[in-house]
């Protein structure tokens, strides 16, 4: 992990380990892509990253991307390295949001960041979340991606997450 995570953020998860994590309030620069969902986060790369050069905010880790209900929409999304930052000029293909803190149920893959690894670490969460009934399932399933694209492959860390909330 080259880039720094952001303020608060906890370490990624291991490969092949399940847990429960807590993340602060941040905030992102987003994209929003439409279309087929393995593609994404190629798409939304330019303008995010034309985003934070053009404010010269510090590129950090992960890249996040948020699998929305509709099957073809997701949010992806550079994270500022602290919620102080506001940038000077905002292009209208980006937004910039201020996303609440959450509790996630986390699995780390180490690998390829191929759609199967996704849908594969997805199905797993979603069986423990099943066996686990105290906890609620709040929001979409998201992925984090720790690596540049010039990783090789096997040395690729990632993380499927469904943000929970404990039931009462």
């Amino acid at each position: 992990m080259p880039a720094g995570l952001p303020i608060g953020f906890p370490p990624p998860t291991e490969d092949g380990i399940i847990e429960l994590k807590f993340y602060p309030e941040y905030r992102a620069v987003t994209y929003t892509h439409t279309g087929q969902p393995q593609y994404a986060t190629r798409a939304a790369f330019d303008p995010l990253y034309q985003h934070i050069s053009s404010n010269q905010i510090a590129m950090t880790t992960p890249v996040e991307a948020r699998y929305l209900e509709q099957k073809t929409a997701v949010e992806v999304s550079f994270l500022y390295p602290n919620s102080n930052i506001n940038p000077q000029t905002i292009d209208p293909n980006v937004k910039v949001t201020d996303y609440p803190a959450m509790t996630v149920i986390s699995a780390g893959i180490q690998g390829a960041y191929s759609w199967e690894n996704y849908q594969s670490t997805l199905q797993e969460l979603q069986n423990w979340l099943h066996q686990h009934p105290e906890y609620n399932i709040v929001g979409p399933p998201r992925r984090l991606l720790y690596n540049s694209p010039m990783t090789p492959e096997p040395m690729k860390r990632s993380e499927v997450q469904i943000p929970v909330e404990l039931m009462q």
